[in-house]
Order: C-alpha cells, then structure tokens, then sequence
C-alpha cells in the first residue's frame, strides 16, 4: 500500500461513500485517517476511516495541500476546489486516452 500523507487524495473503498473522492486532513488513530471533501463531509467534521479502506489516488503540492500540511486553516471550498481540479484533469486523460470520441 503506498504511504498516505495529509493532503493526498483518497477513494473510499468501502461504506455509502464508496467511490467518492476525498482529501485526507488527518491521522487521529493508528491505521486510520480523518477524510472530508468539503461537501458531504466538512473540514469541521471529517469522516474517520479505516486506511485499508481508502485508495491513494494522488499527491497534490497545491497551496491548499500545502495549508493542510503545515496546519494553516483550509475552507471547504478550498477543498472542494481540489477535488474538482483533480476531476477536470483525470476526464482530460480519459479524453486523450481514448481519441476524443
């Protein structure tokens, strides 16, 4: 299993959330991580789960992956931001992957 650090992006394997992409925020216990999105779960509650229940999709060294790493307030727009960014750029390579049709 790759080393998940605060900031990556997550899949969650498993529960209602499965599919969905995260942002990790924190480690509160051994082999577990707290994940938000800034949608269905905000930085002021993140989800706790299991980490053999989250895939590491990406890394990120954007200003908010950083704020997340040195501890600076982040909002959940911010978060949501990098979400979506990391959409926009993996349906591009869908795009090129597949000749554009």
């Amino acid at each position: 299993m790759d080393d998940i650090i605060i900031s990556d992006i997550v899949r969650s394997l498993n529960g209602r959330d499965r599919g969905r992409l995260f942002i990790v925020v924190g480690f509160p216990k051994e082999n577990h991580v707290s994940i938000a999105n800034g949608k269905q779960r905000k930085i002021e509650s993140p989800k706790i789960k299991k980490l053999k229940h989250v895939e590491r999709v990406a890394g990120s060294d954007t200003r908010t992956a950083q704020k997340l790493r040195t501890g600076e307030k982040v909002t959940n727009a911010e978060l949501r931001r990098e979400i979506a960014g990391l959409s926009i750029e993996s349906d591009e390579s869908d795009v090129s992957m597949t000749g554009g049709n």
